[in-house]
């Protein structure tokens, strides 16, 4: 499995559409900083990440003082960093006053209809919670926009049509819908990331450079695909068919950090995955995870988390049972 996949599969991914909007020149709206929003979106969520797929039309998002960019219907366009944006049919207008936030997500997917008369947009806006560390790890080195048009791909036009589908089936009587659409939400994400990695690769430092580097790619991989193994650099590059010293200069200028220091992070955030999901004894988990005892993984868990596993993985069951409450008790509910 490629490391991309595996760390998908160990994330905890937690997607919803929130908006269905049909908007008219001229029109504007203003989206807050996505730690701003998190509560709302998500209760407890470490990391909000907010997306915007356009599905016709086009419009402009701006960043604070950066040039407007302009998006047509097939763009998909995340904020890595979460920074406040604004979405317009034309640059420089000014945001409508509407309703509040918590008023707008009463309800989601919220249909909205705004604007002027003129010419026709309609978006998607959507949202994808996450561990903050994983969400560090993926998101490390990308720009604070980043677009792609997924309609250059089957997975992009096959994902509007699938979108359209479970939107309807969100209003619509029967179960289910809602829980269509948030899976959806994930897969788009996804293939986001993927389209990204695909394109002009040329001066982009961060993990999915990495991954689509054949070196960094390489070794990335090996440890991914074997993480209790006691890996050296000597061996790591071997499997990455290169030198020690390329593969360390690589790994550091795109990754940030050293293989063996990397391969700690993601030993660790196994070992969080394995606590949080699993009633597995902590010798257990320390050697699914590369350590011969659960001293040495107690160290190592403290450093990277602040406290030991055991009282980490208390306090985790302690907060989902607080956020399954929430849940349960709000108005959606």
């Amino acid at each position: 499995m490629d490391a991309l996949s595996e760390t998908l599969r160990v994330v905890r991914l937690v997607g919803a559409v929130f908006i269905n909007g049909r908007f008219s020149a001229p029109w504007c709206y203003q989206s807050p900083r996505a730690d701003a929003a998190a509560p709302l979106l998500e209760p407890g969520a470490e990391r909000v990440v907010i997306w915007h797929l356009i599905t016709e039309g086009e419009c402009f998002v701006e960043m604070g003082d950066a040039p407007p960019v302009r998006l047509t219907a097939g763009d998909a366009v995340l904020f890595p960093q979460g920074d406040a944006h604004r979405m317009s049919s034309e640059p420089g207008l000014t945001p409508a006053s509407g309703a509040k936030l918590d008023a707008v997500l009463a309800r989601r997917p919220r249909q909205l209809v705004y604007g002027g008369g003129g010419a026709t947009t309609r978006l998607l806006c959507g949202y994808l919670a996450c561990d903050a560390k994983l969400a560090q790890l993926l998101l490390a080195g990308l720009p604070p926009l980043l677009r792609v048009n997924v309609r250059g791909s089957e997975a992009g036009l096959w994902l509007e049509t699938s979108v359209r589908y479970a939107l309807s089936e969100a209003r619509s009587p029967r179960p289910g819908g809602a829980g269509l659409l948030s899976k959806l939400a994930e897969v788009l994400f996804i293939e986001v990331l993927r389209l990204y990695m695909n394109g002009p690769s040329e001066g982009r430092t961060g993990w999915l450079a990495g991954v689509g580097d054949r070196i960094v790619g390489g070794a990335l991989s090996a440890l991914h695909r074997r993480p209790a193994h006691p890996w050296t650099l000597e061996e790591l590059a071997r499997e990455a068919g290169s030198s020690r010293s390329v593969l360390a200069e690589r790994f550091q200028h795109l990754v940030g950090s050293s293989p063996m220091q990397y391969l700690t992070q993601w030993r660790m955030l196994l070992a969080a995955n394995l606590l949080c999901r699993s009633n597995a004894p902590l010798a257990r988990i320390a050697e699914n995870v590369g350590y011969q005892t659960d001293t040495a993984f107690s160290r190592a868990f403290r450093r990277e988390y602040g406290c030991p596993p055991a009282a980490w993985r208390r306090s985790q069951g302690n907060e989902g049972l607080a956020q399954s409450m929430t849940r349960s008790t709000s108005p959606e509910a």
